[in-house]
């Protein structure tokens, strides 16, 4: 296993984090919802599992595009999912 980022896609506020600092969580389940300046809600997902290292953000916190939100052990067991 390796420490991997999650990165802010967009600039926004954010307006959910869905994980919590050593929870686990699947590939393409949702991380963060961001709020972006143009009214669009933009849901964050990655396409692997991992264990959150760290969340670098809170809710209501303004983030710029390429921005770290969190850093994660990325789960390199193959589950067969789609």
């Amino acid at each position: 296993m390796y420490v991997d980022v999650i990165l802010s896609p967009c600039h926004g506020k954010v307006e959910k984090v869905l994980i919590t600092k050593n929870s686990g969580f699947y590939e393409w389940e949702p991380l963060f919802h961001i709020k972006t300046a143009e009214g669009r809600e933009e849901i964050i997902h990655i396409g692997v599992s991992g264990e959150v290292e760290s969340l670098e953000v809170l809710e209501g916190e303004q983030v710029e595009a390429g921005m770290v939100l969190a850093y994660f052990k990325e789960d390199l067991f193959v589950t067969g999912s789609d």
